[in-house]
C-alpha cells in the first residue's frame, strides 16, 4: 500500500456507524450545571477518540498559531541563559548548538502531530497502541510530571516578571497565582478557545519582545569571553538540554489536532507544527543565550537577575523606556499564559486517561484540579529556579527520548504507516490493546546504557566524562532498535495481533 492509498484510507468514514453515535452519547451532560456550562462554548469531549465524521475543522493554519504562541513567550529565555551561564559557552557557540539540536529534535514532535488528525485520538491514547492500556500508565505518570515541570518554569518566570515590574509590592508568589489563574480560564474552555486565544494574542507579545530587545540591544553586545574554547563536554551537555525542552512536546502535540480534517495533507500538518514549535523557540533561546552572557557585564541586570531572575532582567531592560516599559514588562509577563494554558489542558487529559472509571468525568473540572496542584510547586520551585531548570531539562530528555522512540517505530515500522490499526473499537480493551511488555522492556534496558552517558549536576557517568552528556540520543537510538525484536515477538506470541 503506497503513501497515497494510506492518505485515502485514513480518511474514509468508519464502517461502524455506532462509533459515531457512541460518542455522542458518552459526551451526554448528566446535569443541569454541566449543561449549562457547555452553553458556553466549554469542550464537552476529553480522551474519547474522535470519530472521522466528527474531525470538521478545516483551519489547520491554528497548529501553527497554537505552538508559535505557546513558545513566543518568556519561557525559552532562561532555558537559553544556561548556555552562557551554566554552561559556559560563548553566544556563537550557544547559538549554534540551539539552531541545529532545536531543527533537528523538532522534527519528532510534529512528526508526530500528524497523527492526531488521522487517528482522531489524544497522545496518551494513541501511546495505549504501543503501552497498552495499563502500561501507559507509567507514561502517563511521566508525560503529566514533565507538563507539570514547564508549566512551574512558565509561572515562575511570570510571576517573577510581575514582581519586578511592582518593584516586590506584588510578591513572587503573588504573581504565579496571577498567571496561573489567568491561564484557567482559557484551559478550562477547552479547544475550541485555546485555538481562538492562540491565534491572536501573540501579536501584542511579538511588539512586546521587539521592544525590549530596542531597549535592551546595546547592552547584548558585552558578552562574556569564555576562559577556554567550548569542550565537547559543555556542547553535548547543553544540547540535552535543548532536546529536553523541545523532545516532550511529543507527548501532547495530537491532543490539539484531533479535530482537524483527516483529508489535510500531512505535509502541511507537519510544516504548520514544526515552524510553529522551531521559529519562537530559537530566536528566544538565542535571546536567552545573549543575555547571560551580558548579565555579569551589565551591573544593573546582575543585581536584577539576582533579586527576580529573568523577571527581573526583563525589567532591568526595559527600565529605559519608563512607564510604558513596565507595561510592556507585563505584557511579556502575561506571554506565559498561551504556555500555561495548553499545558494545563493536557496535564487534565493525563489525569482522566489515568484511571478508567474518570473516562467520563468532565474533562474542565480536571483543569480546576491541575490548577490547585501547580500554584504550590510553582511557588516552592521558584526558591531555586536555576537549579531546578537545569535539574529537570536534562533529566526529561532521556525518557522523552525513549517515549518517542517507540511510538515513531511503533507507526512507521510496526503498523507499516497505517492509521487504521489504530482501531477506535479497542481503545479501552485491555485484552485487545498490545500488553505493553515489549515497550517498557525496551524502555527499561536501553536505561542500562542510558546511565553511564548522563551528565548532571548530581551524577556523571564514565562515558559521559569523556563525552558529556549524550543520554538522549543513547536512549532514542537504543530504545528504537530493541523496540523492534521485542514488539516482534511480542505479536507472535500474540497470534499475530497487534
Amino acid at each position: 500500500m503506497d503513501a497515497h492509498d494510506l492518505e485515502k484510507v485514513a480518511v474514509t468514514p468508519s464502517s461502524t456507524p455506532v462509533e459515531s453515535s457512541s460518542f455522542d452519547e458518552a459526551l451526554k451532560p448528566k446535569s443541569a450545571i454541566w449543561r449549562k456550562i457547555l452553553g458556553w462554548g466549554v469542550e464537552e469531549n476529553g480522551i474519547i477518540p474522535v470519530p472521522v465524521e466528527k474531525r470538521t475543522d478545516k483551519r489547520v493554519f491554528n497548529l501553527f498559531t497554537i505552538w508559535f504562541t505557546a513558545l513566543l513567550c518568556l519561557l525559552p529565555i532562561p532555558t537559553g541563559m544556561l548556555g552562557t551561564l551554566a554552561y559556559g559557552l560563548s553566544l556563537r557557540d550557544s547559538s549554534l548548538v540551539i539552531i541545529f539540536f532545536t531543527l533537528l529534535t523538532t522534527i519528532v514532535p510534529a512528526y508526530m502531530g500528524t497523527l492526531g488528525p488521522k487517528t482522531g485520538m489524544r497522545q496518551m491514547i494513541q501511546a495505549r497502541y504501543a503501552f497498552g492500556f495499563f502500561g501507559v500508565s507509567i507514561i502517563l505518570l511521566l508525560n503529566a510530571a514533565t507538563i507539570t515541570g514547564f508549566t512551574v518554569i512558565a509561572a515562575i518566570v511570570g510571576g517573577q516578571t510581575l514582581a519586578a515590574v511592582s518593584d516586590s509590592t506584588i510578591s513572587v508568589n503573588v504573581g504565579i497565582v496571577i498567571t496561573c489563574i489567568i491561564a484557567l480560564v482559557v484551559s478550562f474552555s477547552g479547544y475550541k478557545v485555546l485555538h481562538i486565544y492562540e491565534r491572536y494574542s501573540w501579536i501584542p507579545v511579538f511588539v512586546a519582545i521587539l521592544v525590549l530587545v530596542g531597549c535592551g540591544g546595546k547592552h547584548l553586545t558585552h558578552q562574556t569571553v569564555p576562559e577556554a574554547p567550548a569542550t565537547a563536554q559543555s556542547v553535548l551537555s547543553f544540547a540535552s538540554l535543548i532536546a529536553g525542552f523541545m523532545i516532550p512536546f511529543g507527548g501532547t502535540v495530537s491532543d490539539f489536532g484531533i479535530y482537524i480534517d483527516p483529508s489535510a495533507s500531512r505535509l502541511k500538518v507537519f510544516t504548520y507544527i514544526y515552524t510553529g514549535m522551531a521559529i519562537p523557540s530559537i530566536l528566544l533561546l538565542i535571546l536567552g543565550a545573549a543575555i547571560g552572557g551580558a548579565i555579569p557585564n551589565v551591573p544593573e541586570w546582575d543585581a536584577a537577575n539576582l533579586a527576580n531572575s529573568v523577571g527581573g532582567v526583563v525589567t532591568a531592560m526595559l527600565s529605559p523606556a519608563g512607564g510604558f516599559g513596565k507595561f510592556v514588562a507585563v505584557i511579556l509577563a502575561l506571554s506565559v499564559i498561551g504556555n500555561i494554558a495548553i499545558s494545563m489542558y493536557s496535564i487534565a487529559l493525563n489525569m482522566q486517561m489515568f484511571l478508567p472509571i474518570l473516562t467520563r468525568a468532565p474533562r474542565a473540572a480536571f483543569s480546576i484540579i491541575t490548577t490547585a496542584v501547580l500554584i504550590p510547586v510553582s511557588i516552592e520551585a521558584a526558591h531555586s529556579f536555576f537549579a531546578s531548570l537545569e535539574n529537570f531539562l536534562g533529566i526529561i530528555s532521556y525518557w522523552s527520548a525513549s517515549y518517542v522512540a517507540i511510538m515513531i517505530v511503533e507507526f512507521a515500522f510496526i503498523r507499516k504507516g497505517d492509521y487504521m490499526s489504530y482501531d477506535h473499537t479497542i481503545w479501552r480493551d485491555w485484552r485487545m490493546l498490545p500488553t505493553g511488555i515489549a515497550s517498557l522492556g525496551a524502555g527499561i534496558c536501553s536505561f542500562g546504557l542510558i546511565v553511564p552517558c548522563m551528565s548532571q549536576l548530581w551524577y556523571e557517568g564514565p562515558i559521559a566524562k569523556s563525552t558529556g552528556d549524550i543520554g538522549f540520543e543513547v536512549a532514542f537510538c537504543l530504545t528504537a532498535i530493541l523496540y523492534v525484536p521485542f514488539r516482534l515477538l511480542e505479536i507472535r506470541i500474540r497470534g499475530g495481533r497487534l
